[in-house]
């Protein structure tokens, strides 16, 4: 996939901490590697020392970059235990974060529909990968997953063993596709049980469930993985902290 064409009415700064986001993204600075002082990056662009320093403060705030004193300008390490669960996370009745596990149903090559064709901005009829997931917590079913990925981008997912998968899929695909998730769009919406969703989650047929919608962007906001996640609308708490 093309990068999106770059704006030129955007501010100095943001042009090039977009195009650093970008070789950052093309791996020209692998995860813990230092990037070129401000002086260089200066140089090597034209711009004053300000605007690359503006430029890097908006990725150190977007969690791409991460200044060390006396060291320099490093890319930053995906944590992902706590970036995954920025939105919405999974806990015990006693309030205790788990990780739910995870149990692959279906893995397949489909084209493209409209929908997916729309989140992934890609052509209808493009192939795609598409995941279905279970996320169990001691047993018990919470979320039924559907995901879809770009398969010129993921090809290697149809390759793996779906039990080396693990429970999160975010290391797997930097470890095996060198795609990194690094922010992520949510929606909730709600909507009852169908007759297969019901029975994932061993519930009443047209029990209410919840709906997370989630579009996971690169370091380009270019999407990389789009999926809906539902569960038990009795099981679902919203927290939010307004400061």
């Amino acid at each position: 996939m093309n990068s999106a064409p770059r704006d030129e009415r955007l501010p100095r700064y943001q042009l090039l901490r977009d195009d650093l986001a970008a070789r950052i993204n093309r791996n020209e600075w692998r995860p813990g590697e230092p990037i070129p002082s401000e002086a260089e990056l200066g140089a090597h662009y034209g711009v004053a020392i300000g605007t690359v320093r503006k430029a890097i403060d908006q990725l150190v705030a977007d969690a791409v970059l991460e200044r060390q004193q006396g060291r320099g300008t490093f890319v930053r390490r995906a944590r992902f235990n706590s970036s995954l669960f920025r939105f919405f996370r999974f806990q015990s009745e006693s309030g205790e974060r788990r990780v739910p596990k995870s149990r692959i149903i279906r893995r397949k090559s489909v084209p493209a529909t409209s929908a997916v064709a729309s989140a992934l901005r890609i052509p209808v009829g493009e192939p795609v990968i598409s995941l279905s997931r279970l996320r169990l917590i001691d047993d018990v079913p919470l979320l039924a997953e559907e995901i879809w990925l770009q398969q010129s981008r993921f090809a290697k997912i149809l390759e793996i063993d779906t039990a080396e998968f693990g429970d999160l899929l975010y290391p797997l695909y930097e470890e095996r596709c060198g795609e990194v998730v690094v922010s992520a769009e949510e929606i909730l919406t709600v909507e009852t049980a169908n007759e297969m969703q019901a029975r994932l989650l061993r519930l009443e047929a047209h029990a209410p469930l919840i709906v997370i919608e989630r579009l996971a962007l690169d370091l380009e906001r270019r999407p990389i993985e789009w999926r809906r996640s539902r569960g038990p609308a009795d099981r679902f708490r919203y927290h939010a902290e307004i400061r």
